[in-house]
This record gives structure tokens, C-alpha cells and sequence, in this order.
């Protein structure tokens, strides 16, 4: 009950369980000393009276009190703490995943009216604040499955699902849905079909998702009702050239490696616009088909990276400015581009309009990679929550490296393992765990899982790179070159490039005597590092360009220019692990590591690391989770 006692406002009463616990204590004791005193009163007039004939009825007596006394207890601590026993439950109850709709039409061709109305169903019930709904991609895996209800809600964590079957005939529809209490009976909640025009079914749509959220006994504000009653367009022609394309842009969710699906989305967005130019949805469509074409090219260092996707968003806005995958989508930009403040604000806006849009709760934690620990951890896990399908293990990846920098190894491995059970993917699990023993300085540890994911794939660049770290740690120069210049060519092969990584090349090309290989990626490295400094890009932005240009120009014996980017680089103010490690141990800054100023900002660096790995510490004792997921 300590746990709770700093938190009034945790129950109803809006009291301190340790004032209850004392108020039941005392009004026990007072009973208790009233009993004495009726004994005591009673003992007095009986030694005139025989014993036995009283014996009975005062025993009886004083077992009515102590009943009353444990009545009185358990009625008072009931009251105190059965509200906030009951709040997870009443917490789970409002959760609700749509599984895949079913097409009552013959043909297959038109299980993308199913989809729409069902995708359409579920983004309304996103929008209240007081649900907790899974993603579209969460339910994917369930389609056409044998499992229970019950199965399916103890897999995704949920206590209700929706499941439903659509047909369109010419002008005519036909939606039946029912709403399944996913417990071991698999109570059947609530049920209705629906017979209406084509035209009709936007109002439809509405009314299932305001008919579920009221059985669920969600709270309905009338900004959420007004938003999920706006009709998207007005043209039905434009919505069903729409509906295909989200179906096909979502086939690419599912697998990122499906181009011929995101190709398709994109000429099927464009037929919609074509019948409705002012479709705020099909904007928003395409400028998400342009993140996924463009979002990772070179193009990053061009002024004009992703203008295209400012265009559309700004477009889809000015048509429907309560659109909230278009602020979501804005808000990746603004980040990427270098502009954090913009980029929270916009992310904000998502979840103000969609609370379970879990890409911005995802964006939000990125952005707290650098400037709040417990922010980056508390979104990743409120992201994970919602998405339960194919991103659900690279985000319990992600809240793993969270938790690594922050300074909890032991946790990270909880999740990375996690990780494991869901995707099988062994390489990458080894890969983190590799990673994670090099940031702890156990390089030899690190080489023995990075060589367990090298025998799986040779060819990886993450592999590689990080075996190659280690051998440039532990100055096996030859070792580390084999293993860089392999990272180095997987990137070029796949058309990438690493901006924060290049000097170790250089290094290490040094260190074996080619001298103008080295020059060359050493050239590289800071052009990148001046050209993210001038167009604002997020590297530079996070401050972490002018350490990379500090470890060259210390390399280079350019004392006062790696002192001087290193002063810079000290303002800031959040330091993970894998900084505070590199600092200490980095080969570059070998010439200035004894040098006073050097020492005093590798000291600043561990103290700022230090205070955050605290406060997270804090945070999750106050959680509960300090030894657990």
C-alpha cells in the first residue's frame, strides 16, 4: 500500500491509504476499548450472580462486536482501495482490436470494400481518447484464422473484439457486425446488420464506431463525434478508388519488400484525385507513398529533401486540417529535417486527433532519444501497446536499445529476447546483444556474438561494422579493416551511405599504411558533418557532427579545432551509453586524451550520463518495473 501513498489522486476519494489505514486502526482500537469498559461494567454487577447463567450471552456478545469490528474494516478498506483495484480492469475493458472483415460478394476482387469499411470502423474508434484500439497491421495476421476469440484476445491483450462481413450490390451494401467479449465463454456483447445505399455508408461507418465505443462505456466528447461523423469526400467514385489504394499501400505495410503494391497505391491515390481534387485523404496517401520511396535516400543532404512531402501534407491539410496521419507524417519530416520543436508540435496534433496513432506516439520517442530518456522509453512502450503485428518486434527492439543507453543492459536483454520469441530473427538478435557488449567495453564478448551473426550472414552490414569496431578497439588493425571495408561495400551495393561512421574507416585504412584511402574518407566525413551543420539535418542538430569532426581533427593534430567542436559538443545535455563509452575509450582522440580541458568534458560527459541513467532508474522504481518488463 506504500507504493500508493504519495498518490491520492490515484482513487476516487482523492485520499492518502495511510490516513484510511489509521482511521480503521483507531476505530478498531475504540471498539475494542469499549468492549473492555461493557466487560469491565458487567464483571462488576455478576458477583452476585452465579457464573454460568451469564457465561453465553457475553461470549455471544463480544463475538457480535468482533464480527462488527472486521465488518467495519473491510467495509472502510473496501472503499479506499476498490476503486483503484478495479482501474486495470476497467482499463483492459475498453480495449478493442477490429479483426479483418469478411466479403459476402463472390467475387474476390471486392474483398477491398470489406477492408475499406472495416479500415474505415477502425480509424474511427482510434480517435477516442478514452479506447484503446490496436493498428490495421495488428489484425492482419488473424485473417481467415482458426483460433478462438479468446486466443486471439490473449495474444494481442485486448478484451473485446470486433468482427464483421460487408457486400456491396450495385447501389446497395449490406455490413453485419458483432462485438465479441474475448473471455473463455466468448460472450457475444452486441450485434446489428446493416442495410443501406452506397451513398449512406459514411454515416454508417459512424454510427458502428459510436455504437461500440457506447457499449464499451467509452466517454464520447462532441469534438470526437464531430470528427468522426465529417465526411471524407463527397464524390463515391473518388472513395472507391481510395479504398483500393489504401488496401494496396497497406500490402506494403505488411511487407516493406512488396514495391509492385506501393507502386499500385500510388496510381490508384492519383484516380481518386482525378475525381476529387479536393480529397484531403489521397494527399495524405501520396505523401506517404513518397516517404516510403524517398524518406532514406541520398537526397538528404539536398535543400530540398522532401519538399514534395511538405507539399502534399500542407495540400491535404488545407482541405481537411483535422487529418491526423497528414500532421503524423509532418512531424517525421520536421524531425528528419532538423527541426525538433516543429516536429513535437506536429506529433502532438496527431494525438490530439488519433490517440492511438502509434507512429506518432513511435515519432515522439524518437525525438526523446536525445533529450529524455523516460520520454523515449514511456512513447516507444505506448507505440508498442497499440501495434501488435509486424512492427510490434522492431518496436520491443527499439524500447531494448532505449533501455541499453539509459544504462539497464539487463532489461535491454529482457526485451531483446522478447524480440526473439516473436520474429525468430537470430541475426539480429545477435546483433544487438554484440552491440550492446560493446558499448559496455566487453569486446571480446562482443566478437563472440557478432561472429555467431557473421556464420548466419556474412554479408550483413550491421555484422560487420560492429566486428570490425571490435577489432579496431582491441587494435587488430588487419581484422578491422576486413570487416569495415565489407560494411563499406554492402552500403554502397544497397545505395545508402553511414554519416557518422566513416572516420573509423579512415582510421583504420590509416593504420594499416594506405594513407590516401584514409585521406579520402576522412575528406568525406567532414564535408557530411559540414553539410548537416549548414542544412540543420537531425545528426547536427543532436550536436553528435561535432564530435565526429573533434575525433578527426585530433587525429590530425589539429588540437584547437578539436577542441573547439568538442566544447560545442559538450552543451549537450542527455548522454547515453554508447557517448559515454566513446568518449573514454575513442582511438582518434589518443593525441589529446591527457590534455586537462579534454579530461574535464569526458568527465562532464560520464557525470550528464550518470544523472540521466538516475533519473530513468527513478522513473521505473516508481513504475514498478525496476526488475521486470
Amino acid at each position: 500500500m506504500r507504493a500508493n501513498e504519495d498518490h491520492p489522486q490515484d482513487n476516487l476519494n482523492k485520499t492518502y491509504y495511510r490516513d484510511q489505514i489509521n482511521k480503521v486502526a483507531n476505530a478498531v482500537k475504540e471498539i475494542i476499548g469499549a468492549l473492555k469498559k461493557h466487560n469491565q461494567r458487567e464483571g462488576t454487577v455478576q458477583k452476585e450472580v452465579t457464573k454460568a447463567k451469564f457465561d453465553k450471552p457475553r461470549i455471544l456478545k463480544t463475538k457480535i462486536i468482533i464480527v462488527s469490528v472486521i465488518t467495519l474494516a473491510l467495509i472502510v478498506l473496501g472503499y479506499f482501495l476498490v476503486p483503484t483495484l478495479s482501474k486495470p480492469k476497467e482499463q483492459l475493458e475498453k480495449s478493442i482490436a477490429v479483426l479483418p472483415f469478411k466479403s459476402l460478394s463472390d467475387d474476390p476482387a471486392q474483398q477491398y470494400l470489406s477492408d475499406g469499411t472495416m479500415d474505415a470502423i477502425l480509424l474511427h474508434l482510434q480517435k477516442f481518447n478514452d479506447l484503446r484500439v490496436l493498428s490495421r497491421t495488428s489484425v492482419e495476421q488473424y485473417r481467415g484464422t482458426k483460433k478462438t476469440t479468446y486466443t486471439i484476445g490473449q495474444e494481442l491483450g485486448v478484451a473485446y473484439l470486433l468482427e464483421g462481413s460487408f457486400q456491396k450490390s450495385g447501389d446497395n451494401v449490406r455490413l453485419i457486425v458483432q462485438l465479441i467479449k474475448a473471455n473463455k465463454k466468448e460472450d457475444h456483447a452486441w450485434a446489428n446488420e446493416y442495410d443501406r445505399t452506397w451513398k449512406d455508408i459514411f454515416s454508417v461507418q459512424s454510427e458502428v464506431a459510436q455504437t461500440i465505443a457506447k457499449e464499451l462505456h467509452a466517454i464520447i466528447t462532441p469534438e470526437e463525434k464531430q470528427l468522426i461523423n465529417k465526411i471524407p469526400t463527397t464524390n463515391l467514385t473518388a472513395y472507391d478508388f481510395y479504398q483500393q489504394g489504401r488496401e494496396e499501400h497497406t500490402k506494403y505495410w505488411i511487407d516493406n519488400s512488396n514495391k509492385a503494391a506501393l507502386q499500385k497505391a500510388e496510381g490508384l491515390y492519383h484516380k481518386a484525385l482525378k475525381y476529387d481534387s479536393t480529397f484531403a485523404k489521397a494527399y495524405s496517401g501520396l505523401a506517404w507513398i513518397y516517404w516510403d520511396k524517398h524518406g532514406k535516400e541520398k537526397e538528404y543532404f539536398s535543400e530540398s529533401f522532401l519538399d514534395t512531402l511538405s507539399i502534399l501534407t500542407k495540400i491535404a491539410l488545407s482541405f481537411d486540417n483535422q487529418l491526423s496521419e497528414a500532421y503524423t507524417l509532418r512531424g517525421y519530416y520536421f524531425s528528419d529535417i532538423g527541426k525538433p520543436q516543429q516536429a513535437i508540435e506536429e506529433f502532438d496534433k496527431a494525438i490530439k486527433l488519433n490517440p492511438n496513432d502509434w507512429m506518432a506516439y513511435r515519432g515522439k520517442g524518437e525525438f526523446y532519444s536525445n533529450a529524455d530518456f523516460v520520454n523515449w522509453i514511456n512513447y516507444l512502450q505506448k507505440a508498442a501497446s497499440i501495434n501488435r503485428g509486424q512492427a510490434l518486434p522492431i518496436l520491443i527492439g527499439e524500447i531494448g536499445w532505449a533501455y541499453e543507453q539509459a544504462g539497464f543492459p539487463e532489461k535491454a536483454k529482457q526485451f531483446y529476447q522478447d524480440k526473439l520469441k516473436l520474429d525468430g530473427d537470430s541475426l539480429s538478435y545477435y546483433g544487438y546483444l554484440s552491440g550492446e557488449e560493446f558499448w559496455l567495453g566487453n569486446f571480446n564478448k562482443s566478437i563472440e556474438y557478432g561472429e555467431k551473426g557473421y556464420k548466419i550472414d556474412s554479408t550483413d552490414a550491421l555484422v560487420n561494422l560492429l566486428l570490425g569496431f571490435d577489432h579496431l578497439w582491441l587494435r587488430h588493425n588487419v581484422e578491422s579493416l576486413k570487416f569495415l571495408k565489407k560494411w563499406s561495400e554492402k552500403l554502397k551495393a544497397q545505395g545508402e551511405f553511414d554519416w557518422d561512421n566513416i572516420q573509423y574507416i579512415a582510421f583504420v585504412y590509416w593504420q594499416n599504411g594506405y594513407n590516401k584511402e584514409a585521406e579520402y574518407y576522412f575528406s568525406e566525413q567532414i564535408k557530411h558533418c559540414n553539410m548537416m551543420i549548414e542544412l540543420k539535418r537531425i545528426w547536427a542538430q543532436k550536436l553528435y557532427t561535432y564530435y565526429d569532426l573533434a575525433g578527426i581533427y585530433a587525429f590530425k593534430g589539429e588540437r584547437d579545432k578539436a577542441l573547439k567542436n568538442l566544447r560545442i559538443f559538450n552543451q549537450i545535455q542527455r548522454i547515453p551509453l554508447w557517448m559515454s563509452m566513446l568518449i573514454k575509450t575513442d582511438p582518434l582522440f589518443n593525441s589529446i586524451r591527457n590534455e586537462p580541458e579534454f579530461q574535464q568534458i569526458a568527465k562532464d560527459i560520464e557525470a550528464k550520463y550518470q544523472a540521466e541513467h538516475e533519473r530513468v532508474r527513478k522513473w521505473l522504481e516508481e513504475q514498478g518495473t525496476l526488475n521486470g518488463n
